[in-house]
Parts: C-alpha cells; structure tokens; sequence
C-alpha cells in the first residue's frame, strides 16, 4: 500500500499579523487616550503682557499665550478671549497620572 504523507495546515500568517495589528491599535487607544489631544475652545479673562501691531498678547490661566486681534488694551488690563488648548489641560487627566507615578517609585 501506498502511504500518503499528510500536510499540516497552517493557519495564514497574513491573518494573525492583521490580528496582532488590531490587538495592539486597540491597547494603543486605550493607554494613550486620544481624547485627551483634541482641542476645546475656551473663553477666559486673559491679562494683557504685551501690545503688537496685530492686537495683543495675553497669557491664559493654563500658560497659553492668547493673541486678541483688534485690541486696544494696555499692558496689564484684562480681557476677553477665545482660544483652543488640548482637553487634557483642561480635565487633569495626566495630573493625575503623575500622582499615581509619584506614590508608586520610592
């Protein structure tokens, strides 16, 4: 009798690199957190620190510097402005993840 050699079948590497590829994407999203780089527009009172040809600058709470278009302040006043910062300036998410850090190392 003849023997007949059988062949193993191996799973597609294609399929278990795709597999991998879609493991890794989702723990990226969930450990960098995306969220937290797209930018929210805020409206605050900023203090003006300089007067330009363009307007002025001020300086935001969260240390952002604003450019107030069309403003005649003086050095010092407070005004009104509108400006996009990163959300995770505003939620305080990676304070907190530095709290966590600073309990943990000795």
């Amino acid at each position: 009798m003849l023997k007949q050699k059988q062949k193993e079948k191996k799973p597609p590497r294609l399929a278990i690199w795709g597999m991998v590829a879609a493991g890794t994407a989702v723990i990226l999203i969930l450990l960098v957190t995306p969220w937290n780089f797209i930018p929210v527009q805020v409206t605050e009172d900023v203090t003006v620190i300089a007067n330009m040809e363009y307007g002025c600058v001020g300086e935001s709470q969260y240390g952002v510097s604003v450019v107030v278009p069309e403003c005649s302040a003086q050095v010092g006043d407070i005004v009104t402005a509108t400006f996009y910062i990163p959300s995770m300036k505003l939620n305080g998410y990676y304070d907190k993840l530095q709290d966590r850090v600073e309990m943990v190392q000795p």
